[in-house]
């Protein structure tokens, strides 16, 4: 895998603050691209073949990841916190975190739970809610904490420890979901030979989507595409049970077939059946209990084609993921197989086949 996806993953950006994420693919997209385009909310795109007479093909992560909001800060210099994104409390409890102030430098900070000691033969139980937690940031006073740098409204990360997994063919580490999805679209814009590409390209990230896929609103508005790629991470249940749609790390891309917000186009699924199947690429189907920014974008103008290309990810939306290097290459094939076939004549033959 390219050294961006272990760039981006390192960064902190939880929604509405994806600036340090934004600038760095912003870096990367502007000697791949012929125009940049970002819209007002702070999604950011690069396209290719800008005068191609083709369709407009639109690929897009999501640079947000889920994490905390300072809210509030006690008399005791502890920082109270809201959840940016849906977590499971639990997870948070004894982490690492980061409180991100206005330089890009960090607080580091801690999750405070009570030790088995101060819950003996009590009522009193262990905080469960986010609403209660305490990021002890190891201030004496709330005067002093400020003098530290902490702010209401500031982000709050999930401290990063990326490593390799014993066989080499893992990585484990926060936000996968979706860096790994703003890390394929610079991998694949930056991978095309635009001259071989019978459609106008345009890949990049969106904004705000863990908080209601309000990024792929504003930018699909701007981009007005013809045919919509959403890659982004979607939970393995093998580690916890069986599902021949729930899929399995190392066993391929994931076609999204269903969610409560987007029921596949049969057209747009048996393109991508094809397409996997006419390459040897290994794909698995998945139906979720969650959306994508493909759920919004089809809903955009008078209605568009859009898939979700799913990167199968362990632990999402907790302090660290786990992902398969496999599975990049199966998601990485595809993505840039389907482009080479992606003409006005392929779109039409999609769009009937509904």
């Amino acid at each position: 895998m390219k050294h961006f996806y272990r760039d981006l993953v390192d960064l902190p950006g939880v929604s509405g603050h994806e600036k340090y994420v934004r600038d760095y693919v912003k870096g990367h997209l502007k000697p791949i691209s012929e125009e940049i385009y970002q819209d007002k909310l702070g999604s950011i795109f690069g396209a290719v073949n800008v005068d191609k007479k083709g369709p407009t093909v639109m690929i897009a992560g999501h640079m947000d990841e889920v994490g905390a909001m300072v809210t509030g800060i006690t008399e005791k210099g502890m920082l109270k916190l809201i959840p940016i994104g849906s977590i499971n409390a639990p997870v948070a409890l004894s982490q690492h975190m980061n409180v991100i102030i206005e330089d890009g430098s960090k607080i580091p900070g801690v999750i405070g739970a009570k030790p088995p000691h101060l819950l003996r033969d009590k009522k009193e139980k262990q905080v469960s809610s986010f609403d209660d937690f305490l990021l002890d940031i190891g201030a004496d006073s709330k005067k002093h904490a400020e003098e530290l740098g902490a702010k209401i409204g500031q982000q709050v990360v999930f401290e990063n420890i990326y490593r390799e997994t014993k066989d080499g063919k893992k990585i484990i580490s926060k936000a996968w979901d979706d860096r790994f999805g703003t890390g394929m679209a610079l991998d694949i814009l930056e991978s095309v030979d635009k001259e071989e590409l019978p459609c106008k390209l345009v890949c990049g990230a969106n904004v705000q989507e863990e908080v209601g896929l309000r990024g792929a609103k504003t930018s699909s508005y701007m981009v007005k595409p013809d045919f919509f790629i959403a890659v982004d991470c979607s939970p393995c249940t093998d580690t916890f049970e069986d599902s021949e749609t729930g899929g399995k790390l190392g066993k391929g891309f994931m076609i999204r077939f269903y969610d409560p917000r987007c029921i596949m186009h049969q057209g747009v699924r048996e393109f991508v059946e094809a397409v996997a199947k006419k390459n040897n690429i290994p794909f698995q189907y998945y139906k979720s209990l969650g959306g994508t920014d493909a759920a919004e974008v089809q809903l955009s103008r008078e209605g568009v084609l859009v898939c979700t290309i799913g990167m199968p990810s362990r632990y999402i939306h907790s302090t660290t993921s786990m992902i398969h290097k496999d599975d990049y290459e199966a998601v990485r094939n595809v993505i840039l197989a389907m482009l080479k076939e992606l003409d006005w004549a392929k779109i039409t033959e999609i769009k009937n086949n509904v």
